[in-house]
């Protein structure tokens, strides 16, 4: 039998009202209540059968920027801002899916082929089932409607969490829960790389369906090391704001980035910087500078010393040190904005992510203030004492509005299915 959810019926439900706290940090069920059963009303207008619900985080970069291409070392964390899914299994062997303010997923499942007319979401859902194909998994047609609070485009990894949200209902629908959230990311960033096109790394993927704060060593990037740390400094909020710009049209951008920086580790004939020691990098500024170019230097050294700053917030974190750890953060974004470079397009005058840095670093209370995720355009994040938290909050508000400013907590799950 169907079970049917209503607002009313899901804020008198005690594994909901759990569900909400650990999932948002948030007490408002009420906000939660509404947006379950909008989104449940939705599908079954649309699609019948038994249905689940999939949460999908997104993520946050404490540090690590730009590191994970070239086998570093990131910190980040899933956050309470979801990808949520309604999903029903269907027996005609095709995933449709149903996003608010996107065209709708068909995928027939009898042909995963790459296609370079497909390099759009299709393509996407293609290149996940294919993956996980190749790993031996189960695959099998579904039903989803989805909504979501993870803004696109901006930094907090919108497409990281539609990917590995696809992969779970995957997993749960189809594979008893077998895939392991290592095998979902590394499925969701083939699809990205490959079907997609997109030459990302792996940090965003891993931080979504792995959860909570996470120290990850992609040195071997088919077995990364992974260290789950627990926060350690309740007097500081954290938040992010959407400075305004879209990532959508700046692969080009990104590319360079990584294109110069395994440049430099062919020039010593290594495939990527992580193999390559850092001594003879500053040794041969001169010869890297003339026979490459002197960005690709810059964005090198950023590489280098950013995996150690990784190192020294994850030893912060664990000991306590609030000091130190906010000393790595402003570190980063220092390094961020004069060695790699990617706080704005060398022709962007409107400089959206120096303007709100500029901004939050004149607003006292804020320890803390990096660009987040992989510049260029998007976000900013801030570490802000908790007790000033929501004076911050009205303070950006005032110049980027209510909808792109937001207090965030940590999220101690991935993606998974939800259970009420």
């Amino acid at each position: 039998m169907n079970k049917k959810y209503t607002a009313t019926s899901l804020k008198e439900n005690k594994k909901f009202i759990k569900a909400v706290k650990e999932l948002y940090g948030s007490d408002d069920v009420e906000k939660y209540a509404k947006r379950y059963a909008d989104l449940y009303k939705r599908h079954t207008a649309n699609f019948s059968g038994e249905v689940t619900f999939f949460s999908s985080p997104g993520r946050i970069e404490i540090c690590g920027n730009h590191t994970d291409h070239n086998n570093g070392k990131v910190l980040a964390a899933a956050i309470t801002i979801d990808t949520l899914a309604c999903v029903s299994e269907n027996n005609d062997n095709m995933i449709n899916i149903a996003s608010f303010g996107f065209p709708e997923v068909n995928v027939n499942l009898s042909d995963l082929s790459q296609r370079d007319d497909e390099v759009n979401t299709n393509g996407l859902v293609k290149g996940l089932c294919k993956r996980l194909v190749d790993f031996g998994y189960k695959i099998g047609g579904f039903n989803a409607t989805t909504t979501s609070d993870v803004f696109k485009g901006a930094g907090v990894s919108s497409s990281a969490a539609f990917e590995v949200l696809v992969t779970e209902i995957l997993n749960v629908l189809f594979n008893r829960g077998k895939i392991t959230k290592v095998q979902k990311a590394v499925a969701s960033q083939y699809a990205e790389n490959v079907y997609f096109k997109k030459p990302c790394g792996l940090m965003d993927q891993m931080a979504v369906s792995l959860g909570s704060i996470s120290g990850i060593d992609f040195k071997d990037d088919k077995n990364p090391k992974i260290k789950n740390i627990k926060w350690n400094f309740p007097a500081l909020a954290i938040v992010v704001v959407n400075c305004g710009g879209d990532h959508s049209d700046l692969t080009g951008d990104y590319k360079a980035i990584r294109v110069e920086m395994e440049s430099v580790a062919e020039f010593f004939g290594k495939a990527k910087l992580r193999f390559v020691t850092p001594a003879l990098v500053y040794k041969n500024a001169s010869r890297i500078q003339s026979d490459i170019s002197g960005r690709a230097f810059l964005r090198a050294v950023h590489y280098i010393e950013e995996n150690n700053r990784v190192d020294n917030a994850i030893a912060a974190i664990l000991s306590g040190d609030e000091i130190g750890f906010l000393k790595e953060i402003n570190a980063s974004g220092e390094s961020s904005y004069q060695l790699l470079q990617n706080y704005h397009t060398p022709t962007d005058l409107a400089q959206t992510i120096p303007v709100a840095v500029a901004l939050a670093k004149r607003f006292d209370g804020v320890r803390a203030v990096r660009v987040h995720g992989g510049g260029f355009a998007g976000t900013m994040l801030a570490f802000v004492d908790a007790a000033k938290k929501h004076d911050f909050y009205q303070y950006m508000v005032k110049n980027y509005g209510a909808k792109n400013v937001y207090i965030l907590n940590i999220r101690a799950d991935g993606t998974k299915a939800v259970s009420f």
